[in-house]
């Protein structure tokens, strides 16, 4: 082991250089030394699905190694963004609890593409160190791959690096590959020995782990291509790629261990901590770690979701919402770190505030929806903790927690550790998958729909020019199995081998209809879908028997296809008009063409204003009136994309594609769909709702046609029937109904103004019911008719006029809601706590609370055990007094 290095320490210990200085310098002296400055690439890896997120320097350049990009240059110098926290490469559960782990961070790095290799490599990071960083040399510990004689004899022979301070390694730790084949090569690293009074032993030791030794900078040579057999072949033009992590050299050169001690985190840290009202530094940590990566995943346009990156991103808010909580930080307040976060890096990435109204905007919305199921979960998350024996929680009851009020699996899983706890994964995923497949069972029309083998027809579609066809029977389907035959009353699937029935797809549902059998009987049809290229008729033989081979006549339902006609085309022109209204960011996320409404889901951020939607009605009113034909052509897929057609991101099409033009130039879109023949079909458009789905996600049902007219028919019935009761016209009810409520919230003022003042009557009367407990009066007593507020009310009033008291008031709503508030005088809150008596009393009747030393609240479920848990009280009171007197003597 070397020498504790002391002596050096303090002639670098006194330079100071910001994560700023740092990046430039970097920066600085690779392109003094004919590197091309590249900017760092996204978050997001273009075109590779192998990676949710950029996870090091190399990733924008991953091609260039496989040899399927050119060169950018032959010297290339990057600061690179990373996040690790998904997939192959997840830092997540560590950070906050080490002190150099991160989902976010960023990576300093050189690139050689076949120009310099090991020498020179190895001489740029040790000059960059020792000369421009100013490291003192003795500080800085070496390992090379054991079978890497080149770099061992460059360190030891031209660095001249003591053996005391080398380290040959195993494959595990210094041999980098790209996957099981491809560019790999031996890596050589350079660690930072902060000194004896750090635990930790020499990298490359059974001892290694420990703070003592960080690793600073990696050098990876790929030097080598393994094939399928993992021989390992030399490459032509052997590259370097190098990486050192900038909050890591930070640390090091201000003179910390901990990341987060240095000048990365403390203007983020600084802000939180002016919000935070407990102190927790791993929650601290956490959140000034999470703000980074949440801030610069949206800036690269992920959107919290439920799929993917997405996810990944909603997880991370998420922890940082709950850690927020445990800081006593109540509402939204992420949003509040942007502008600390801008002063710490706005400089290198301007974009941070180019973007901050669109990075706050997502996080208070995803704030605030998580905020609604945290409180709750949190609740019965620790209700778990508390009753389950032993250290493992039950799948069952964490698939509970998260299927009925939203509580995500990793959360309960971080709050499990906390308490030394685990949950039983395996149990989660097997309710999980038990919900999925009733789930699936539910939405099935019958068992018949996915048959066990794969239907041999294959089925073509007529039904753009025909609503008739006869045809022959060639398979038939019960209960998944292939049948001859099907008898009066069977349920099954029918495949014909040209059929005029639309199978469901695109959003669209499938025809309904009849097979009428030649000799008698008919099959009713209501569903229709696709198995491979057949096309499976859903539905009941009503009358005769049914066999293979038998001629029949398809009949769709003119009625059902004509309703579902109209509202695809009308969902084509909503798409249409969204975009013309909101602008080309609106993309299709889905949706869903029945014959009774459409659906459509689409990407936005905010609600629509009234205003908005029934410009949309207007828009697309005005299509209607105009009745311009539906033009349908057959165009190679360039060319469609080249004449503007919408197409959808992530659908595959066919080559040549069909191109519908509706309204004119109004709506040009690919489908495969039915559609009206002129946009007058439609008839009345209307919208009936607009909500939200999920993060950036919005949906709109509407209705066309007669199914509109109703809705508007019975609406105006229901709004004359309102008019009526308000005795007044309908064009006024609005306003007359407005007035009532107006009288209606004064008259609720006046209420609570009049209970609160008779029950802060009353309270110097309460005084009297008191029980007096070792010089402390203690009040227990169930009010009637009072609500919380009141009762906050009077218990705030008793403890801020009186000295040495102890009140807890209860009482129930009609609903039998127990409502309870427990307060303490400031002069005994060192003797008995709020926060435990109302916990005390609620765990009786069903209930858990929280709140502060002197005043907190609770509710309850069980009215029946109230008194009794009342009654308990001044016991209660007396037992806390003589622990906290004893202990009080004990320390004196």
């Amino acid at each position: 082991m070397a020498d504790d290095p002391e002596s050096s320490s303090n002639n670098h210990q006194k330079i100071m250089k910001t994560c700023k200085e740092i990046r430039q310098s970097f920066l600085d002296y690779f392109a003094g030394r004919k590197h091309r400055i590249v900017p760092g690439a996204s978050l997001v890896p273009g075109n590779d699905p192998s990676l949710l997120f950029t996870s090091a320097g190399m990733v924008q350049f991953k091609d260039v190694f496989l040899g399927i990009e050119p060169r950018p240059a032959l010297r290339a110098v990057t600061v690179q963004r990373c996040v690790r926290a998904g997939g192959k490469h997840n830092d997540l559960e560590q950070v906050g609890h080490t002190a150099r782990h991160h989902t976010f961070f960023e990576m300093l790095g050189n690139f050689s593409f076949g120009d310099y290799f090991k020498e020179q490599a190895i001489e740029y990071a040790w000059q960059y160190l020792t000369e421009v960083l100013a490291l003192p040399a003795e500080r800085l510990w070496v390992t090379v791959y054991q079978d890497d004689q080149e770099s061992a004899r460059i360190w030891r022979e031209r660095i001249g690096i003591p053996a005391e301070r080398f380290s040959a390694c195993g494959a595990e730790h210094n041999f980098w590959t790209m996957g099981e084949t491809g560019p790999c090569g031996p890596c050589s690293e350079i660690y930072y020995d902060h000194g004896a009074d750090i635990p930790g032993a020499p990298p490359g030791s059974a001892e290694k782990d420990g703070d003592r030794y960080v690793e600073i900078w990696n050098l990876v040579f790929t030097q080598y291509q393994r094939d399928k057999q993992g021989v390992l072949k030399p490459i032509p033009h052997p590259s370097v790629d190098t990486g050192m992590g900038l909050e890591r050299i930070a640390a090091v050169l201000q003179g910390v261990h901990n990341n987060y001690d240095s000048d990365a985190f403390q203007s983020v840290l600084h802000a939180l901590q002016a919000l935070a009202r407990q102190s927790s530094v791993s929650s601290l940590r956490v959140i000034a770690d999470h703000i980074r990566a949440i801030a610069f995943l949206i800036c690269d346009g992920v959107t919290p979701g439920n799929e993917g990156r997405d996810y990944v991103l909603r997880r991370i808010i998420r922890r940082a919402v709950r850690h927020g909580h445990k800081l006593g930080i109540s509402g939204p307040f992420l949003h509040k770190l942007l502008p600390a976060l801008e002063e710490s890096m706005g400089d290198f990435y301007p974009f941070l505030e180019e973007k901050r109204c669109h990075i706050e905007d997502i996080v208070r919305r995803e704030e605030q929806r998580f905020g609604q199921t945290l409180e709750q979960g949190l609740k019965l998350m620790m209700e778990l903790v508390d009753t389950t024996p032993g250290r493992i929680i039950p799948g069952e009851s964490a698939f509970r927690l998260y299927d009925t009020y939203g509580f995500p699996l990793d959360l309960s899983a971080d709050i499990a550790r906390e308490h030394g706890m685990e949950i039983d994964e395996q149990g989660f995923n097997g309710a999980m998958a038990e919900q999925r497949r009733r789930a699936r069972e539910a939405s099935r029309f019958g068992p018949e729909e996915h048959p066990e083998t794969t239907p041999a027809t294959n089925s073509s579609f007529s039904g753009y020019a025909l609503l008739e066809q006869k045809a022959r029977v060639t398979e038939l389907y019960q209960n998944g199995q292939q049948v001859d035959t099907l008898q009066q009353g069977d349920s099954g699937g029918v495949i014909l081998p040209e059929t005029p029935f639309y199978a469901r797809a695109g959003g669209q549902v499938g025809d309904r209809g009849e097979l009428t059998i030649d000799g008698g009987g008919y099959f009713e049809v209501q569903d229709t879908c696709l198995q491979g290229q057949a096309c499976i008729h859903l539905g009941v033989l009503r009358a005769g028997t049914l066999k293979v081979g038998d001629k029949i006549m398809a009949s769709v339902s003119p009625e059902h296809r004509a309703r579902v006609m109209r509202n695809h085309s009308a969902t084509h022109l909503l798409h249409a008009a969204l975009r013309r209204l909101l602008g080309d960011q609106v993309v299709q996320k889905g949706s869903l063409v029945a014959a009774d409404r459409l659906r459509f889901d689409f990407s936005f951020e905010q609600p629509l204003t009234l205003e908005q939607i029934e410009e949309l009605e207007r828009m697309i009113t005005r299509q209607i009136l105009q009745n311009s034909e539906t033009v349908i052509q057959q165009m190679p897929l360039e060319k469609a994309r080249q004449s503007g057609a919408m197409m959808l991101f992530g659908e595959k099409y066919a080559d040549p594609v069909r191109v519908l033009s509706i309204g004119g130039t109004f709506s040009r879109e690919l489908c495969g769909g039915t559609h009206v023949a002129r946009c007058g079909d439609i008839g009345l458009f209307k919208i009936i709702a607009e909500t939200g789905i999920a993060a950036g996600v919005r949906r709109i049902e509407a209705l066309t046609g007669d199914t509109a007219l109703d809705w508007v028919q019975k609406n105006t019935a229901r709004l004359d029937r309102m008019a009526l009761m308000l005795k007044t016209e309908p064009e006024s009810a609005e306003e007359r109904l407005s007035q009532q409520l107006g009288k209606v919230r004064t008259l609720e003022k006046e209420l609570s103004r009049l209970r609160s003042q008779l029950v802060s009557n009353a309270s110097e009367d309460m005084l009297a019911t008191a029980t007096e407990v070792m010089g402390i009066k203690v009040l227990a007593q169930h009010i009637e008719g009072a609500d919380s507020k009141t009762l906050r009310e009077t218990v705030q009033r008793l403890k801020d006029r009186h000295k040495g008291i102890v009140a807890l008031l209860a009482t129930v709503s009609g609903e039998g809601r127990i409502s309870l508030v427990a307060g303490v005088a400031k002069d005994s809150v060192g003797r008995i706590q709020a926060v435990e008596l109302v916990n005390y009393v609620a765990r009786q009747v069903g209930g858990r609370g929280g709140g502060q030393p002197d005043l907190a609240q609770a509710g309850g479920t069980d009215p029946d055990a109230l008194a009794e848990a009342l009654a308990g009280v001044p016991d209660w009171v007396s037992l806390r007094l003589e622990t906290a007197d004893t202990a009080q003597q004990v320390d004196g």
